[in-house]
């Protein structure tokens, strides 16, 4: 079982609910913050003492405030996390319940569970953290189909670098005058009409519009 936890979540009632979890499972140091900066500060200054933290439970989405952050968001703590500390075990625990946010997290970010928030939540929690323990992998039920084949989307990074712009207001002649100039093939304005239509298609989407809303809420951009 895990000695050292952090727990990195911004509502007070969950952080509580967690540590409470914790002390029941025997972890005799447990640390918890509200802000993602002062997650990662914690985990690097350990590290650097030679006394490095087994695991971190950290929240998604964290509140802005008046105070500056280097990582904003729980996506980007564990992202950078995963990149400085790879053995670090890391659990999302989140009410986000989008699949393709969920499989980013994993494929991307190389993420060891991922707890939804719900009544069922700290039951979940306490299987991920044993799972995780022996070397498995963690799902919560709500996304556990979050890797079936029939979830798969044919979309790779062209596509959303494409809907990014898009999302962001640039007309498809511009974002063929950035490729060239990126040098991103393909970048002529025929090759990028015929890719947003084939994603149109594949999403259903009606329009531009449409379709950006789609992969939005699918957490693609």
């Amino acid at each position: 079982m895990f000695k050292k936890v952090l727990i990195a979540e911004d509502m007070e009632d969950i952080n509580k609910g967690v540590f409470s979890l914790l002390t029941e499972l025997g972890v005799k140091q447990i640390d918890q913050v509200q802000y993602c900066d002062d997650a990662y500060l914690k985990i690097k200054r350990a590290d650097l003492d030679s006394v490095p933290f087994d695991l971190v439970i950290s929240d998604l989405s964290f509140k802005v405030d008046h105070r500056s952050q280097t990582y904003p968001s729980g996506q980007d703590l564990v992202a950078k996390l995963k990149t400085d500390f790879p053995n670090l075990k890391v659990i999302v625990y989140s009410v986000e319940d989008r699949l393709q946010a969920v499989r980013t997290l994993f494929n991307q970010h190389h993420i060891d569970a991922y707890v939804c928030k719900s009544r069922s939540g700290l039951k979940n929690l306490t299987q991920a953290i044993s799972e995780i323990a022996q070397g498995n992998k963690f799902l919560s039920p709500e996304v556990s189909n979050a890797f079936s084949t029939e979830n798969e989307l044919e979309i790779d990074d062209y596509d959303i670098l494409l809907l990014d712009h898009l999302s962001k207001g640039l007309s498809q002649d511009e974002i063929s005058a950035l490729y060239r100039k990126e040098n991103i093939s393909p970048a002529s304005l025929s090759s990028i009409e015929k890719r947003l239509n084939k994603l149109r298609i594949q999403f259903n989407a009606k329009n531009a519009i449409h379709l950006v809303a789609i992969v939005k809420d699918l957490g693609l951009i």
